[in-house]
């Protein structure tokens, strides 16, 4: 597996996107920082562009990637290699770059910046750990999709209409639901409905650290009231790596039964 995902980690290196990828954070990093006197500002801007467009980014490069190199992962599967390494080793190369090229990007501004030495760093470092958690989940469903579907086109729609659920139309539905049935007690509903997207859970738990009331919300001043800040962390935390944990397994067991 290590092989693979060293082959699968340089090759999309070797891609002009990844550095596009790379370069628009850096730039994004530098505007944000230098010509912005309040980090938290900062930290809330990059907040709103991450959980957005890296999900997107994730599920396209994901998708993009299994289609490209199919004939390549047939090549492997009629090798007396597990299925388990050849996928799970594509996807954390993909994931991987990806996940660096985000680090690095938002990191080297951070790092001159000096932000280090500032009590921002926690607020700074937890946006890049959420951005790594999006890139892992969204790559993953993306993984899973195309392993569901021969047809590339039919991938590449439904990969890009659940990006589009989960980042737009998802949070519709939750405000509609709110309104109809305003006379209900909702708290309870609301924490689930927050904890089934990763990225409203993403945003959640980005605001509860910086601890802004104003820009809380509905379901973010109901995690603070039920779980206190530092509970609400942690239980939003590890709802996140659940949902980085399924998708893989998903793609595990997709993987052991799929007649290629």
């Amino acid at each position: 597996m290590l092989k693979i995902l060293k082959y699968s980690f340089y090759d999309l290196m070797r891609s002009r996107w990844s550095y596009v990828y790379f370069l628009f954070y850096l730039a994004l990093g530098f505007v944000l920082l230098f010509l912005n006197n309040d980090l938290s500002k900062a930290v809330i801007t990059l907040m709103n562009v991450i959980i957005v467009l890296v999900p997107l980014i994730s599920t396209i490069f994901g998708v993009m990637y299994f289609y490209n190199s199919k004939e390549f992962t047939e090549l492997l599967l009629a090798q007396p290699l597990k299925r388990n390494s050849i996928f799970l080793g594509q996807y954390l190369g993909v994931a991987g770059s990806l996940t660096m090229s985000l680090v690095l990007g938002l990191g080297i501004p951070f790092i001159l910046y000096g932000l280090f030495r500032s009590d921002a760093i926690w607020d700074f470092s937890l946006l890049l750990i959420t951005g790594g958690f999006l890139t892992l989940i969204f790559t993953a469903l993306a993984f899973n999709i195309s392993l569901s579907n021969e047809n590339k086109i039919k991938g590449f729609g439904y990969a890009v209409l659940l990006w589009l659920f989960l980042a737009v139309i998802y949070d519709g539905l939750f405000l509609m639901s709110l309104i109809l049935f305003e006379e209900y007690p909702l708290d309870s509903f609301s924490l689930a409905a927050t904890m089934f997207n990763p990225i409203d859970l993403s945003r959640t738990l980005i605001l509860l650290k910086l601890d802004i009331s104003a820009l809380l919300g509905y379901t973010g001043a109901i995690f603070k009231q039920f779980f206190g800040t530092d509970k609400g962390l942690i239980v939003s935390i590890l709802t996140l790596i659940l949902w980085t944990v399924l998708p893989i397994w998903l793609l595990s067991y997709k993987a052991k039964r799929k007649d290629f």
